[in-house]
């Protein structure tokens, strides 16, 4: 779709009419399926080390755990700012194909390491689902102010985020399970990521075409001095700088909670694994609920007010994860679903859990709406690659400070307690480096919007 047949489009008066929409509903459902088929093929791999050990030569499940992913975010460090010129370059329809059929060959090749339990092979596989995904990131961000209307931009990213951590929650339901099939786990992960990737490629093939806004840049193959040239164009205009921050803020306080989860409900709540997916369906679901309240919150515009209400959410609901965990005591035998929620306080817990995770969709969608939007149509996937790099840092830092503070004796409640102070920290400096957000909020408080200035 052209800038001009978006611009003229008729209006919608709901976002999720996007769904029908040929301009949207195949890119966000190739979307869907990759980050789905990445999270069955990385918690699949996890978990047959983990209950399969001896086949693959009594590995440490613990550390394998970390290698892997530690492996599929090394690409989004190396190659993010290669993508980003790629995407800026040639046509986003055909690289979206381009990258599907990629994550083809990738599982076929998957196919024959869980076949035949070759470690090395399952590590090469991870690297290269990193590196679809690194390719695939700048494209799907930038995309969308190219076909979406600017009215359209904060509901079309709620969609996408919110999809985004349902296709997580799938896949590592679905990677899982898979996995505790005994005998049959191998084959039928195998199965499962081939009949995905196709059904991803087969949705790519209805992408329409994206004129490249860029098409006579020379790509410079160096990722560290373009990563390095990309935050320095994204420093010229601050409010894109700090929502590039603000955005990578979030994967940090995200990682947190997430890697965090199986030691929480063990070793804290005495629960079992079945419990770790309850907690998981409730952050994802949270985000995407949040996600898709923005379009009402906002009244259809980018909203920069959004995001210190989303922050202050964070940070209050961290807190009092942190006190309700504290309620929480167990013996004996560990609590499945059931005995869990017989329980008042572990309601409280899934309450901040659910609450926390709706402020982070509430504090994301108008960040990537103003990164869009800001963003100068030739450098945009340029911009999000920059963003996807430094997503990939903020992480890395999370886990060492996790691993820090579990080294002095810092209980998993009290790592949320710091992360709460923390997020009140870190976005409080983001919000005095560019006062736009906190003017927004009071104005949003007071019942005025308005479309968030371009540049």
């Amino acid at each position: 779709m052209s800038e001009l047949s978006r611009e003229t489009s008729p209006p919608h008066h709901s976002q999720y009419a996007l769904m029908r929409e040929r301009r949207f509903a195949p890119f966000f459902w190739t979307l869907f399926l990759g980050a789905t088929n990445d999270n069955i093929f990385k918690v699949g791999f996890t978990s047959l080390l983990t209950f399969d050990a001896a086949a693959f030569g009594h590995v440490d499940a613990q550390s394998a755990a970390f290698i892997i992913s530690a492996i599929f975010i090394l690409p989004f460090v190396l190659f993010s700012a290669t993508s980003g010129q790629i995407a800026d370059k040639y046509d986003k329809a055909t690289l979206t194909r381009l990258v599907k059929t990629f994550e083809i060959a990738i599982m076929v090749l998957g196919t024959i390491g869980y076949l035949t339990h070759a470690l090395g092979v399952l590590y090469v596989c991870t690297f290269l689902m990193g590196t679809h995904s690194t390719l695939f990131g700048p494209v799907k961000y930038a995309y969308l102010p190219q076909h979406l209307r600017a009215d359209e931009l904060v509901g079309g990213n709620g969609i996408v985020e919110s999809g985004t951590f349902i296709a997580i929650l799938v896949g590592t339901i679905a990677g899982g399970e898979a996995a505790s099939l005994g005998t049959h786990g191998a084959l039928t992960l195998s199965v499962c990521c081939i009949g995905v990737a196709i059904a991803g490629r087969a949705c790519a093939g209805r992408v329409p075409a994206s004129p490249p806004p860029a098409n006579d840049l020379a790509i410079n193959w160096n990722p560290f001095s373009e990563t390095w040239r990309n935050l320095k164009l994204a420093a010229v205009d601050r409010t894109l700088f700090v929502s590039l921050l603000g955005i990578s803020w979030l994967w940090f306080v995200g990682a947190t909670l997430l890697t965090s989860f199986f030691s929480f409900a063990k070793d804290v709540l005495g629960a079992n694994a079945d419990v770790v997916t309850m907690l998981l369906a409730t952050f994802s679901i949270g985000i995407g609920a949040g996600s898709l309240l923005c379009e009402r919150l906002s009244h259809r515009r980018v909203e920069p007010g959004l995001v210190p209400l989303g922050a202050i959410g964070m940070s209050l609901f961290a807190a009092d994860l942190y006190f309700a965990s504290q309620q929480a005591s167990h013996a004996g035998a560990l609590l499945g679903i059931g005995a869990f929620l017989a329980r008042g306080v572990h309601w409280r817990v899934l309450i901040d859990l659910l609450l926390l995770s709706v402020a982070g969709g509430i504090y994301s969608v108008p960040l990537y709406a103003m990164i869009q939007s800001r963003s100068a149509p030739t450098h945009r996937a340029r911009m999000i690659a920059a963003n996807n790099i430094l997503n990939a840092l903020f992480m890395i830092v999370s886990s060492l400070m996790a691993l820090a503070l579990t080294a002095v004796h810092v209980s998993i409640p009290g790592i949320y307690l710091v992360t709460a102070a923390l997020n009140a920290v870190v976005t409080g400096a983001l919000f005095i480096a560019v006062p736009e957000f906190p003017r927004r909020f009071a104005s949003w408080l007071r019942g005025e919007t308005r479309a968030a200035s371009p540049r």
